[in-house]
């Protein structure tokens, strides 16, 4: 509509121009008026005049409009003289446009300083910096990490570690990290996120570094604790005895001692010493073989990996416990989407935790109605390929979720308590993560995550 109005504007100046002329040169050729001729002449030059100022103004208004987008400067506007101007409406239309850009600005003025509100009071340390090493940004939280008021060089983070630095350097978009540091006195345990994206041309480098020491510890002193609490009720329950049945022996073998006649030790006694001595060899026994064990947690073979299909995994597996799930009247199923699935693991090592998994809801499923297990692998939307076991058995209990990965913990009355242990180290060594979800008596899940 605007551009419509400046149309018919320059097309109606145009045309009374051209009658002007075609008027000026009737009278010349025509008639001797010389002082109308003069008057038509002087009428033209004033419309050459407005025409020129006319197109010249919105061409002056238009690059002025430019030049405040150009250079961000939006407190200038047009000022409408003229109510029902046939030029009132550019100057409308230039006064929005300068007044949505204005909005824009500031809304995006107000994100800027949100975002920089963010990144200055989160607890996680952000450095952001280019290809050549330049420092883009860095927050308050990095200044505290390292001591540092301004950074203007990644490469000046040696002075604090050289070893962080080049770390920082050589990890790729969307990889981790941890890594240990001694800073003087203390002992910092980094974790370090980095990601790369492009602005303005430019290939930025964004790393999160975060101390996580507390947490590690924390953690460390509650596993220890589930551990020795573990460990010290599995050998007080074989100490315990042995302790008992020495003393009892002890006393007896004083009896014996003091009996003057010197009369053979009856047959009673006798059988009462071996009982106690076959008691305190199987404790013995027992105690060994929990040692063992734990021995055996803490040797887990280094994985050799090699990529194979996840369907001779399930094969395997399923010969191996077929039989046994059809004795006990189990309807077992698996399911591989897509048929082709591979995964880059230890064959051996995961075997060995499949098996354990389906044993373990083996037990779980039987003297249930109906009992199911089903044994499956996919990827998820990330691409991450995972392996479950769910079954309907009779599930873990809600305040045992957090134990069961436990060494020794068990919640089977003839447990030894290693298998999901093991399983979760040998997981580590992939890489991997193992969880539990578990619901008494509809349904347990078991995800192995590669």
């Amino acid at each position: 509509m605007i551009f419509n109005n400046f149309k018919i504007n320059i097309i109606l100046r145009i045309l009374l121009l051209s009658i002007s002329i075609f008027a000026l040169l009737f009278i010349y050729f025509s008639t001797e008026f010389h002082i109308t001729l003069l008057f038509v002449g002087f009428i033209i030059v004033i419309e050459i005049v407005s025409l020129i100022y006319y197109v010249d103004k919105t061409n002056r208004d238009l690059s002025n409009l430019l030049d405040s987008i150009q250079y961000s400067d939006f407190s200038r506007t047009f000022k409408i003289e003229k109510e029902h101007s046939s030029y009132t409406e550019f100057k409308q239309a230039f006064n929005k446009v300068i007044e949505k850009f204005k909005i824009v600005r500031e809304e995006k003025e107000e994100q800027y300083h949100y975002l920089q509100n963010v990144l200055q009071h989160i607890g996680i340390a952000l450095i952001a910096f280019r290809k050549n090493g330049k420092v883009e940004m860095m927050n308050k939280s990095a200044r505290k990490l390292f001591r540092i008021h301004n950074l203007r060089n990644i490469l000046l983070l040696k002075e604090f570690s050289s070893e962080l630095v080049d770390k920082i350097l050589s990890l790729k978009s969307e990889e981790k990290s941890l890594i240990k540091i001694q800073d003087n006195d203390e002992l910092l345990q980094l974790a370090i996120y980095a990601t790369e994206f492009t602005l303005n041309e430019r290939v930025i480098k964004l790393v999160s570094i975060q101390n996580i020491q507390h947490e590690l510890e924390e953690q460390e002193m509650e596993a220890w604790q589930k551990l020795i609490r573990v460990l010290t009720h599995e050998i007080m329950n074989s100490i315990a005895p042995i302790a008992s049945i020495s003393s009892t022996i002890n006393s007896i073998l004083q009896e014996i001692k003091k009996d003057p006649d010197g009369k053979e030790v009856d047959e009673e006694t006798q059988q009462d010493i071996r009982e106690a001595l076959t008691t305190i060899h199987r404790r013995s026994t027992g105690l060994l073989h929990f040692v063992e064990t734990y021995r055996n947690l803490t040797r887990i073979p280094k994985p050799t990996f090699k990529i194979f299909p996840i369907k001779n995994l399930f094969n395997h597996v399923t010969v191996l416990l077929e039989d046994e799930m059809k004795e006990n009247g189990i309807f077992f199923k698996h399911f591989i989407y897509p048929q082709s699935l591979e995964i880059t693991a230890d064959e051996d090592l995961l075997q060995q935790v499949v098996i354990n998994l389906l044993r373990n809801a083996l037990q779980g499923v039987q003297g249930g109605d109906k009992p199911e297990i089903e044994l499956k692998a996919f990827q998820n939307e990330r691409g991450k390929t995972i392996i479950q076991v769910i079954d309907n058995g009779s599930g873990i209990p809600a305040d045992s979720l957090d134990k069961i990965f436990v060494p020794f913990f068990t919640t089977k009355k003839d447990g030894s308590g290693i298998g999901l242990s093991l399983s979760r180290q040998i997981m580590r060594l992939h890489g991997g993560t193992i969880t539990v979800a578990s619901e008494p008596g509809v349904k347990t899940e078991f995800t192995l995550k590669f």
